[in-house]
């Protein structure tokens, strides 16, 4: 089993649920944050005065898979998050040793 965890723009995340949707999996959490990488926040004009903006707002989603949905996941997540610009976001994949249902005990994928 796998962990996808994608930074993504908020505005997208609309896409990447549909494409992620599209391929059956089931469930995700999102989370909206903040954060910077390459291109270091930005500056904005507000009333005449200008301000140094460094963290974007940005959403975590987090995706527990099969290991045979985590390739097509990850594809459908960067076709649906990217427009090939800077702070298009990020995917990070980890091996997820467990899963176990609270509500019916089960474990492993039967869980997800």
């Amino acid at each position: 089993m796998k962990m996808i965890v994608a930074i993504v723009q908020p505005h997208r995340l609309e896409n990447v649920r549909e494409a992620l949707n599209e391929l059956g999996v089931a469930g995700l959490t999102v989370t909206e944050v903040k954060g910077y990488g390459r291109q270091k926040g930005h500056t904005e004009i507000y009333r005449g005065a200008e301000y140094q903006i460094h963290y974007t707002p940005k959403v975590k989603l987090e995706i527990a898979t099969d290991n045979a949905t985590a390739e097509k996941a990850i594809d459908a997540i960067r076709a649906a998050a990217g427009q090939n610009r800077i702070g298009d976001g990020k995917i990070f994949v980890f091996d997820l040793e467990n899963a176990i249902r609270i509500r019916t005990g089960e474990i492993g994928e039967d869980a997800l």
